[in-house]
């Protein structure tokens, strides 16, 4: 399914992802390679062993990466013009290689933009939650988005 276009996103609909994506150590090194960060937390299991969460922590910029990411396709794939901005980033629970998550999306607005005649502004958040059902990451981000276009349009 692709994204949805302005006038779909509705304020309260609520859009599950429909898919779920276990993470791996392979991912968190991987990730904090790419990203140049090297904190013990994400990567030493023997320093993080006698830590109060007993082994690495993944990057959460993974988690909110993935979130996002895991949300795309069915609601903005090929219907965003552009992330305005993300806001309210929240990690309330650890996410550990071996997690399961899922993806939940509520539009909290839209409205249409004030410049662009064949656009709106839709704000979503998104919620990640455990194989434990746990909220693990949550946001908000607002996005430009395509109106859907007029019948017989090119």
């Amino acid at each position: 399914m692709g994204g949805l276009w302005f006038e779909e996103l509705t304020e309260g609909l609520e859009i599950d992802a429909g898919w779920r994506r276990t993470l791996t150590e392979a991912d968190n090194v991987l990730f904090c390679g790419m990203t140049m960060n090297v904190a013990r937390l994400h990567l030493d299991a023997e320093f993080m062993k006698d830590s109060e969460f007993g082994q690495p922590l993944m990057n959460s910029l993974l988690t909110l990466g993935l979130m996002i990411g895991m949300s795309v396709h069915n609601t903005t794939n090929g219907t965003a013009i552009a992330n305005l901005g993300m806001t309210d980033v929240r990690f309330p629970v650890p996410v550990f290689a071996g997690d399961t998550l899922g993806v939940r999306s509520t539009v909290v607005s839209a409205r249409p933009s004030r410049s662009r005649a064949d656009a709106g502004i839709v704000t979503l958040r998104h919620e990640a939650y455990n194989q434990r059902g746990e909220v693990v990451a949550s946001c908000e981000r607002a996005a430009l988005m395509r109106r859907r276009p007029a019948e017989g349009a090119a």
